[in-house]
């Protein structure tokens, strides 16, 4: 069965912005608000003042294309800030981040419904049961985060970190591949923070374990964004030895100058981020490593600068997501000193150049071999285990995973043949 074979639940249209537990809550909104075709809902972000930028854009393009559709806010910029939202003639309604969750905010005519996220204890079980257009499903298994990273407001708009217990993630995830799903993405804002707030205190290794052990169907099981610091034993040796668990891991690096990483108020140094990504690579060579790194952060200089951009080789980082440094108003970093907009920028191209080179090479050493794609929309291409992203011929069914022989790699992605 397809994993795109569930019927879609008709609904509210949904602009998701931002990361991946933005696009698992938005399908959780979609079944929320079922049948709610004249609504516009914008799933915002916060994670910078560009962001917030993007967001009040998304509103106003919604608005221009569909003039007579009521215009939902939430997300996290939505939680920061609710009032500047609500006072934007285009909106209808704000909703918090917890609201969003709950079937009695899509029920209710309350212009702004914004609950307090210090207050909140536990995390909503509310996993979508299809993702109308994904090949992946994306569950949430934890949420919020108790860090105070100095570039970071995201705390303020999801609130402490709290886990959804074992056995809920289990039933979620059988219906996803009940459903057809052939990959489940686990979500969260602190992945591996997961379970410290829940009974016993399992960590997110056990609940690997358990979801393998309990849903032997499902053929691949992926991990979002992880703080290296937080591999523990028992996860490091199912990442690299339990073959349902893609070989891609998407690191939170950030930096790779100590100092800088001290003033991010990060957990980790940079020989930690190195020795991590060298026993990961050790004991399963197939792993591709990603991550996030931020240029031209406060008071970066140029040695600074340099040490980040070492990190993509020294780390073999294929996988960039490369940030210039925008500031955050109520975050300590906004009032550092600031690194001029235009080094950041210039810092930026280069951690970009350096990353694609990198990438080019991975690339290429994958010609000639066949990997299993999991088939996403239109069924011309798809991703490898390791996150690959590989281009193909003839189609194959959406969702389905495929055999396919890479015969050529461009600079961004493979080409191949159905095998």
């Amino acid at each position: 069965m397809s994993s795109l074979s569930g019927p879609e639940i008709a609904g509210p249209e949904i602009i998701s912005l931002g990361c991946r537990l933005n696009i698992a809550e938005s399908e959780t909104i979609r079944a929320l608000a079922a049948g709610r075709a004249d609504m516009v809902v914008v799933n915002s972000c916060a994670v910078t003042n560009e962001a917030v930028k993007q967001t009040r854009a998304a509103i106003r393009r919604a608005a221009k294309a569909r003039p007579d559709a009521q215009i939902v806010v939430t997300g996290c910029a939505a939680q920061i800030d609710p009032a500047s939202f609500a006072a934007m003639p285009e909106v209808a309604r704000v909703l918090g981040n917890a609201d969003k969750l709950r079937a009695e905010s899509w029920a209710s005519a309350e212009p702004m419904l914004v609950a307090d996220l210090s207050r909140v204890v536990e995390t909503a079980p509310h996993l979508a049961a299809a993702f109308a257009g994904h090949a992946r499903a994306f569950v949430e298994v934890q949420n919020g985060c108790d860090h105070s990273c100095t570039f970071c407001i995201i705390p303020t708009g999801r609130g402490p970190s709290r886990s959804v217990p074992a056995g809920l993630v289990i039933d979620r995830i059988s219906r996803a591949v009940e459903l057809g799903h052939r990959e489940v993405v686990l979500t969260g804002v602190d992945l591996t923070s997961y379970g410290h707030d829940l009974p016993g205190q399992p960590s997110l290794g056990l609940l690997v374990e358990r979801i393998l052990s309990h849903v032997p169907a499902l053929p691949r099981l992926r991990l979002s964004s992880l703080d290296s610091i937080e591999i523990d034993d028992r996860l490091f040796e199912l990442v690299t030895g339990e073959a349902r668990v893609m070989p891609h891991l998407h690191l939170s690096l950030q930096a790779g100058n100590d100092l800088i990483l001290k003033r991010m108020k990060r957990r980790h140094s940079r020989a930690q981020s190195v020795a991590i990504v060298e026993r990961l690579l050790t004991a399963r060579p197939e792993i591709a490593i990603g991550a996030d790194l931020i240029a031209g952060f406060p008071t970066e200089d140029e040695a600074m600068a340099a040490d980040t951009l070492a990190l993509i080789d020294d780390c073999q980082i294929v996988h960039a997501h490369i940030f210039p440094y925008s500031a955050r108003d109520g975050t300590p970093a906004a009032r550092m000193p600031q690194v001029p907009h235009q080094l950041r920028r210039e810092r930026a191209a280069r951690l970009r150049e350096a990353a694609a080179r990198r990438r080019r090479h991975w690339l290429a050493t994958q010609l000639g071999q066949t990997r299993d794609v999991l088939v996403e929309r239109p069924g011309t291409r798809g991703h490898a285990p390791d996150f690959a992203d590989i281009h193909f011929s003839p189609a194959a069914e959406p969702g389905s995973i495929a055999r396919v022989r890479v015969t050529a790699a461009t600079e961004t992605h493979l080409i191949g043949q159905l095998a």
